[in-house]
């Protein structure tokens, strides 16, 4: 799923209207429709989903105190008309909720519309909204936030619309949307976002000020970047991506800076299995891990590799844990390297890069611990090897300390690190734009850069982006990082593209995440049980019964 930038899709809209000769009232029907549909979905399903304020809803009646009063409030009961509440802001967005109104309105729901702005600040488009509302019986009022009666309306509808602001605000909300948003949230009912929920910045997710908890996102001909990244993809709710019309050429026309990684991708790109393969048709991995106290580390990795297919699995280790990981180790092969302190020292080096050259895929990193002789550890092998390397852990720590050794290496390079460990390697943060981040980093140092987190970015030194979409919070536990650097060493062995290698693996990775939450919940999940589920998670992309 392609993902598209404000900025494009503004241009898209004004060629699909000025050069195509598309009435842009007509887009708006159809972006209403879009809504309403989601709308008299959600008001359908047996309790709102996917949101986290709707876990606990409260009692079936309430009420609300400003200082206007206590004004009561009570959901639905069996035989009342379904009632929607619709926030709108004076622009073209707003405007897409008034029409979306409108439907409800005909189809004998019980609709209010609030307008959270200057009404003489409304556009055209939307002004014609509110006139063919206006025949139906309907009317836009004026949303104040201390009035109690609107309040309590909000409180006791059966969902919400949020149609305050498109793609385009790009500064923290102001008063009155300030209010309207916090009254959505508040509000037990359910929220439909019209293309993206107000307060979310389009291009980075970032939050401004504060934003719409959507149930459902229903996003216009394209899905936009800030509902896949940052905080925005938390307020998206499930995402619509919704046809209005703009004809297919002028979407075709665009570069669109990411993609958000679906299951069909990864499909594929991933390679067959030959019939009549053997162990080196699946390729030969190599990973260069462990300390004394990190012991778990290589293991889950090695493993991790073994179960995405590898058909060599080979890792060393320092000496001092080599019986502790060797007794672990039935289906990958252990060696011990010379060690002291209970680290690697560089005197295997020249052991590790003899092996590292019969091997299709190299990872340097997981539990290695840090330190003068890891740092050289890490130089060398960057320097020697030819195979695709990993860095992860305190192979990017290593890094960190010399990224001279990041430029000047010889071979591709992937780097895995978590926010922190991308801090340390120099990467920015500071302005709450991973997308932007991560793709910057990766062209100054023309490595597949995997920046770690919810929703996972994938970056390739030439600005492609791709966005995971799979994993959950009960994956954040030490170990599965290891996990994940195994199921990219396995693909890389087999000779993949190391760009969609790690987007894979980011997936592959995940949706073994989530088969575990299915089975075991997020509390109680661990990184072995992650490599547990890999192969349904491989049997689930590639469609294996």
């Amino acid at each position: 799923m392609q993902l598209a930038t404000a900025e494009q899709m503004r241009r898209m809209d004004q060629i699909a209207i000025r050069e195509r000769g598309i009435p842009s009232t007509l887009l708006m029907e159809r972006a209403a429709r879009g809504v309403a549909d989601a709308a008299m979905d959600l008001a359908e399903e047996p309790a709102p989903a996917g949101r986290e304020k709707f876990l606990y809803l409260p009692q079936a009646t309430g009420e609300v105190v400003t200082g206007e009063g206590s004004f009561p409030y009570h959901r639905n009961r069996a035989g009342e008309p379904k009632r929607a509440a619709v926030f709108v802001g004076p622009g073209n967005n707003g405007g897409d909720g008034t029409a979306a109104a409108g439907l409800l309105l005909q189809a004998g729901w019980q609709v209010r519309v609030f307008l959270a702005g200057a009404r003489e600040k409304m556009t055209s488009d939307h002004r014609e909204m509110m006139r063919r509302l206006e025949e139906l019986g309907g009317a836009v009022e004026d949303f104040d936030p201390a009035d109690g009666e609107q309040a309590a309306f909000a409180m006791g509808a059966d969902v919400l619309v949020d149609a305050l602001f498109g793609v385009g605000l790009n500064s923290p909300l102001r008063q009155p949307a300030a209010s309207a948003v916090a009254l959505m949230n508040r509000s037990p009912a359910p929220t439909v976002a019209a293309d993206i929920p107000s307060g979310v910045e389009a291009d980075t997710g970032k939050i401004l000020g504060d934003a719409v908890e959507a149930a459902v996102t229903v996003t216009f001909s394209m899905a936009k970047i800030g509902l896949f990244v940052g905080k925005g993809a938390l307020c998206a709710g499930r995402v619509r991506v919704w046809d209005i019309g703009i004809p297919p050429d002028i979407l075709a026309e665009e570069e669109f800076p990411a993609e958000a990684v679906t299951g069909d991708l990864v499909r594929g790109w991933l390679p067959s299995r030959p019939a009549d393969g053997h162990k080196g048709t699946f390729g030969k991995v190599y990973a260069l891990a462990g300390s004394v106290g990190y012991t778990g580390a290589p293991v889950l990795a090695a493993r991790a590799a073994a179960r995405s297919g590898a058909g060599l699995v080979f890792l060393d280790v320092p000496e001092e844990i080599y019986p502790i990981v060797a007794v672990k180790c039935d289906e990958v092969m252990p060696r011990p390297l010379p060690g002291a302190g209970g680290q690697m020292t560089a005197r295997g080096l020249h052991a590790a890069l003899e092996r590292i050259a019969g091997c299709d895929a190299a990872l340097l990193g997981p539990g290695l611990g840090r330190g003068a002789a890891v740092e050289e550890l890490a130089y060398g092998v960057l320097e020697h090897a030819a195979c695709p390397v990993v860095l992860d852990a305190d192979g990017l720590n290593a890094a960190a300390e010399h990224m001279d050794m990041v430029d000047d290496r010889r071979a591709p390079l992937v780097l895995t690190p978590h926010d922190g460990e991308f801090a340390r390697l120099g990467g920015d943060l500071k302005e709450g734009d991973r997308l932007g981040a991560a793709r910057a980093f990766a062209r100054a140092h023309g490595c597949v850069l995997v920046l770690k987190g919810h929703r996972t970015i994938t970056a390739h030194p030439d600005g492609r982006a791709l966005v995971n979409t799979t994993g959950n919070s009960g994956m954040a536990k030490g170990g599965s990082g290891d996990v994940l650097s195994g199921v990219i060493l396995a693909l890389l062995g087999r000779g993949m593209d190391p760009f969609l290698a790690a987007a894979s693996g980011v997936y592959l990775h995940g949706l073994a995440g989530d088969l575990c939450a299915r089975e075991l919940g997020e509390w109680g999940m661990l990184p072995s049980d992650l490599i547990k589920m890999l192969p349904g998670a491989f049997r689930q992309v590639l469609g294996e019964r």
